[in-house]
């Protein structure tokens, strides 16, 4: 076998990076202090991502770092500084969820390699497309694809010039990673924005099914499913836990580099996994990979399962011979410790020791003399002109060291300036000096020249479209179409995730109500992609919303006005400019993570509508597993293909602290979790009706769960009246959504 696999690691900090490169990994993917999606990680410092990129490097190993967050606009500032920095760095990639940063790079640092993260919600073609579009060299596929789907996209990728990565060991959420609000939710903490709780590890009340976790699932490992993940062409294997320790990485990583090795050397496996088990794990799971979502890959433990594992190994039933295993493992533990310590004690990220020597003498060229560290490594440069007589303000060492301070990249530490080869009374014109720096400089960047930063103006804010904001309704059913007869307000139908094959239920609906704009959700996996896209070409509608990128594309394919669905995430002004500028977009919603302050200032596109959702149900997480196994209970072993068309299975899972959560299923869509209260937001209306087009509310019956159904009609009109200006609509909207909060807005990302 010729082809190069990649192993990707983890580095939640130094030492953990240190362990990944001393094990063999390909690649490491480490985060800084901030924009990162793993804020509980210890992280870098700016200096320290430049000592791991000159140790990893020296290892022929690919430093990527993680930005892998939504981005606030007050925050465009401080990233665009950031990315003024890592240009110079020799960085192999950066991972990136927000749509925004795709133009923020293509645009003014186009030497940044993009990696499209897991939070991108990557599962049908036209996503691999989408980003394919604005940017991505690589992608990284969603944990919830079997090798089957990989192996589809990953060949669609291919043609496109697109890498694709795929998790193949760590721990595993149940939810669609970028569409989990759980966190958010509940306790205030977002998963966009790296703060993730994991709420899915929670202790509930006992369910029908006698499960105290029932959203917890094992960790996963493909350990023996590398022939087909090499057979699908997937280019990387990336392992997750950033939160995890040098010890559990060493160990992880160590183990899939001999089965890796084995693997291309003989085309055989490696039986042996027991140091897998014997770091912090869950139990493990391959189910998503093969495609069988059974109860098998639920655990009622969210906490560690290597001794248990051990001791279920070993048969120990007495308590001498738990005892024993116990020791054992913790030896096994040690001793891995152990040869970790020993071989990373003499690697070091510390900065190199750099002298600076000037000499020069009257008609001949400023030399500067460039010593690193004990080294024999010196470099010489000099300048074009000669020195001259100084009538007044002669070069000295003061001079030469205030211009040469901080010239030097993040790899070096300027330990002495040397300057007695120098003559006095001399001086050189200001930029000699500058192009003398410079071309030092790019010698200690390792001959590549210092990008020089990038000032970026302010996005202009346009006019919004109409003077005052309208209203917007989403349904699905048609039961509710005398709602259209109530109003002029634009009309969303809803579409599920899910499609019969060859089915033209939903496309006969459209083509009878012309007034009904299709709402694609933001799920949409192999057949129920293709259904969406059949729809699209049967309706050929004048415009849709969707909150799935691949629909998005499609539709700039087709020439169709489209609107960005609220689960695109959108929260600053440059990712309204990727849709605009890249796919055509003629509209958004802004997030409803986001507050006041964190919305005030996006700067609206030209010709670009603005909508925002002040009344709906609060999705917490959708998931391709199914909640009921582990709740009411499932007669089915596993989830079969009927299980999205037919189920409409509803129940209420309590935690803990007493709090409750609607668990839904309709038919054609995903088992999905909400809040037992209501998203309703009138704030908004008073404050920034002069940013928006468009306010929407949500009248499907979706997520209501167990809540009494709301007279449909009424709505509309408090919602109408509340829009024109009638002081008593907000009273009479809250007095009837009885059961409703906006922390979200209130207390913002």
């Amino acid at each position: 076998m010729t082809r190069n696999i990649e192993l990707l690691a983890p580095g939640g900090d130094v030492e953990a990076i240190k362990a990944a490169v001393i094990a063999g990994a390909n690649a490491v993917y480490c985060g800084l202090d901030n924009f990162n999606a793993r804020n509980r990680a210890s992280n870098l410092t700016f200096d320290d991502l430049s000592g791991i990129l000159r140790l990893a490097h020296k290892y022929d190993c690919e430093v990527f770092l993680t930005l892998n967050v939504v981005i606030l606009e007050q925050e465009l500032r401080s990233l665009i500084k950031l990315l003024n920095k890592l240009v110079n760095t020799g960085i192999d990639g950066i991972i990136v969820q927000d749509l925004g940063v795709f133009n923020l790079v293509k645009k003014y640092f186009p030497s940044l390699s993009i990696h499209a993260s897991t939070q991108l919600t990557t599962l049908n073609e036209g996503q691999i497309l989408f980003l394919a579009k604005i940017g991505a060299s690589r992608v990284n596929l969603s944990r919830e694809l079997n090798i089957d789907e990989i192996k589809s996209l990953t060949a669609l990728a291919h043609r496109h010039d697109v890498l694709t990565e795929v998790f193949v060991h760590g721990a595993l959420c149940i939810a669609f990673s970028g569409q989990c609000y759980s966190s958010s939710v509940s306790v205030g903490n977002s998963g966009n924005r790296g703060s993730c709780s994991q709420a899915c590890r929670d202790e509930y009340e006992v369910t029908a099914a006698g499960n105290r976790f029932p959203l917890n699932l094992k960790d996963n490992s493909a350990y023996f499913d590398l022939p087909a993940l090499v057979d699908a062409e997937v280019d990387s294997l990336k392992i997750e836990g950033r939160i995890k320790n040098a010890h559990y990485v060493y160990t992880v990583v160590d183990t899939w580099r001999k089965q890796v090795d084995e693997f291309v050397e003989t085309g055989k496996l490696l039986a042996d996994d027991s140091n897998l088990h014997r770091v912090f794990n869950r139990d493990f799971t391959n189910s998503f990979l093969q495609g069988n979502l059974s109860k098998d890959m639920f655990i009622d433990n969210p906490r560690d399962h290597s001794v248990n594992h051990a001791i279920k190994e070993n048969n120990a039933v007495l308590v001498e011979d738990v005892l024993h295993v116990k020791q054992v493992l913790f030896t096994k533990k040690n001793e891995l410790g152990d040869e970790l310590a020993e071989k990373i004690k003499y690697l070091s990220i510390a900065k190199q020791p750099l002298v600076l020597t000037f000499s020069g003498q009257l008609n001949a060229p400023l030399c500067l003399t460039m010593t690193i560290g004990d080294s024999d490594k010196v470099h010489h440069v000099k300048t074009q002109s000669p020195l001259i007589s100084a009538s007044q303000s002669a070069i000295d060492q003061t001079t030469l060291e205030k211009r040469f301070k901080n010239f030097a990249s993040n790899d070096y530490r300027i330990d002495g300036f040397e300057c007695n080869a120098l003559d006095d009374g001399l001086t050189i014109a200001f930029k000699e000096l500058t192009a003398l720096k410079n071309q030092a400089a790019s010698l200690l960047n390792n001959s590549v020249d210092i990008i020089p930063n990038v000032d970026i103006a302010p996005l202009e804010k346009h006019k919004k479209l109409a003077d005052k904001p309208a209203l917007s309704i989403l349904i699905a059913d048609e039961k509710d179409m005398h709602l259209c007869d109530l109003t002029d307000a634009d009309v969303y139908f809803k579409l599920p995730e899910s499609l019969k094959k060859g089915c033209n239920k939903h496309i006969d609906i459209f083509l009878r109500n012309p007034r009904l704009i299709p709402w694609f959700p933001a799920v949409l996996i192999g057949k129920d992609y293709d259904e969406s896209v059949r729809l699209l070409e049967q309706v050929r509608p004048e415009r849709i919303v969707s909150n799935n990128t691949g629909i998005a594309y499609k539709a700039f394919e087709m020439d169709i006005d489209w609107i960005a669905g609220p689960f695109l995430n959108t929260t600053n002004s440059y990712a309204l400019l990727t849709l605009k500028e890249e796919l055509n977009c003629a509209g958004a919603f802004i997030s409803n993570e986001i507050n006041r302050m964190q919305i005030k200032n996006i700067a609206r596109p030209d010709n670009f509508k603005l909508l925002y959702s002040i009344y709906h149900p609060i999705l917490m997480m959708t998931s391709r597993q199914c909640f009921f196994q582990q709740t009411v209970g499932c007669k089915k072993p596993t989830i079969e293909d009927g299980c999205m068309l037919k189920c409409t299975k509803a129940t209420t899972i309590t935690n803990v602290k007493g709090v409750s959560f609607a668990v839904d299923k309709q038919k054609g869509g995903y088992p999905s979790i909400y809040n037992h209260e209501q998203f309703l937001n009138l704030d908004i209306v008073s404050d920034l009706a002069d940013l928006f087009d468009e306010f929407f509310i949500d009248l499907t019956n979706i997520g209501a769960g167990s809540k009494a159904e709301l007279d449909k009609a009424q709505l509309v009109k408090y919602f109408e009246n509340l829009l024109s200006g009638d002081d008593q609509a907000p009273q009479k909207l809250s007095n009837m959504v009885s059961i409703s909060t906006n922390a979200q807005y209130r207390q913002g990302l």
